[in-house]
């Protein structure tokens, strides 16, 4: 099949041509002016605008302008290109992001890349090249050697950059860090999450034969840079992605951003030492229907002494009842065991110190709540900060995903050199820490 040209380019010469671009906006215009030369909105443009990425970029715009969104999907449902051609009339359309960049990038200030988990890198890593800032979903990337190289882009530019893990931002998990930093539960021993996903198919072997594409979609664009595969409906898109290994990161990677994040903030953890998995025989296509994560790491000033357990569960698999005395183990959650009690916190929910009796009389700091996404839009135009920039995403992005690795083996204890990205002990496991793209499909950095 011949080279697909984007607007008279390949793949190839557009990227280059992307990374040359960069190269001389990065010295001409540097990203601090620019933001500080526009007007009183940001320049916005939504790259996925179904599913999540319709309540990106809704959200991040009530602080921006919309000036051009992209989806590899025309059909117009509900959340998607045909209600965002309704909702901006006047923003630029296309299909093909690498386009939209191309044609767009001196006229915004930020997009927000809320596709399919294995084009969150690739986009993101152009966008950034190209002086722009972007937000983008969680997990930010798929692979943890993607996860490095676009935090180390994005510090290097000086971009304004955000992850999608709003509850970050949110008044439960910016009390619980509060309530650990300050000693309500004494130094921490241990600590558990969870979630009640996949509610997807996982554990399932690829399926035989193809479907016709439909008139809307182009399978090409949506496959980017992974490996080629015929379209079978139903499967891939628009929403069982996540459990493919060449396109998700299984529930791990869905949720593990949300709610392991709390736990390595407040705990202020460093990479883990050694991870290991627990769960069903791996599957070579998909992700395990459940499993049972095992970290360790380096202890802090808020950990008992000596390296400290962290959990992760899913499939249905939850926490021992008896961690959380009194109360009932929700159905996505943490938990950490400290000398003086527990704190349970329910994802989306406020933090619980146990047992209730022996905490009655505890006063639980006030915190006003912020905005995760217009946070983002005001920082473009230099109003501020964002919470979950890629220096604090990048590296928590790697803890998560290092699980993922540690899921294609089981019985295995995963030992990481995270200065090298290296699993020092089991050499095959790095094949899974750095994937080559599909030919023609490479990026500046990531290839």
């Amino acid at each position: 099949m011949s080279e697909l040209r984007v607007s008279g380019y390949t793949r190839r010469e557009f990227l280059q041509r992307s990374s040359v671009a960069a190269a001389v906006a990065g010295f001409a215009f540097p990203v601090g002016v620019k933001a500080a030369a526009s007007k009183d909105r940001a320049r916005l443009a939504g790259i996925g605008v179904g599913g999540k990425g319709w309540s990106d970029i809704v959200n991040t715009a009530e602080a921006g302008d919309v000036i051009a969104f992209c989806d590899v999907d025309t059909q117009a449902r509900k959340g998607g290109y045909g209600e965002a051609a309704e909702k901006w009339p006047h923003a630029r359309r296309y299909t093909d992001w690498r386009e939209l960049l191309d044609k767009e990038h001196k006229n915004l200030d930020g997009v927000t890349v809320s596709t399919p988990d294995h084009m969150h890198a690739p986009i993101t890593m152009t966008a950034i090249q190209l002086g722009l800032g972007t937000y983008t979903q969680k997990p930010l990337t798929r692979t943890v050697f993607e996860a490095r190289r676009v935090a180390e882009a994005a510090a290097k530019q000086g971009v304004v950059t955000q992850m999608g893990n709003q509850g970050h931002s949110g008044v439960p998990y910016r009390t619980l860090v509060r309530l650990i930093q300050d000693g309500a539960i004494g130094r921490v021993k241990e600590a558990h999450t969870w979630s009640n996903r996949p509610v997807w198919p996982q554990g399932i072997d690829r399926p035989v034969g193809s479907d016709s594409v439909p008139e809307t979609l182009d399978w090409d664009l949506w496959l980017g840079v992974a490996p080629q595969r015929p379209y079978v409906k139903d499967t891939y898109h628009p929403f069982k992605w996540r459990g493919w290994w060449d396109f998700g990161a299984g529930a791990l990677g869905d949720m593990g951003c949300h709610i392991i994040d709390p736990v390595v903030w407040s705990l202020e953890l460093g990479p883990p030492k050694t991870v290991r998995y627990e769960g069903p025989e791996p599957n070579p296509e998909t992700f395990p229907k459940w499993e049972i994560l095992h970290y360790e790491f380096p202890g802090t000033k808020y950990t008992t002494g000596g390296p400290i357990r962290v959990l992760w569960y899913d499939g249905g698999k939850l926490p021992p009842a008896e961690l959380a005395p009194g109360a009932k183990i929700p159905t996505n959650g943490c938990l950490l065991v400290g000398e003086k009690g527990v704190l349970l916190c329910e994802h989306g929910g406020f933090p619980q110190l146990l047992p209730k009796e022996e905490f009655a009389d505890y006063e639980v700091p006030k915190l006003d709540d912020l905005n995760h996404y217009t946070q983002w839009s005001r920082a473009l135009i230099g109003e501020g900060k964002t919470t979950s920039s890629f220096d604090y995403a990048g590296p928590l992005t790697e803890t998560v995903l290092l699980g993922t690795v540690a899921a294609r083996f089981l019985n295995e204890t995963l030992e990481w050199d995270a200065q090298n990205l290296k699993v020092t002990n089991l050499p095959k496991a790095n094949d899974y820490i750095h994937q080559e793209y599909r030919q023609g499909w490479e990026v500046e950095g990531l290839s």
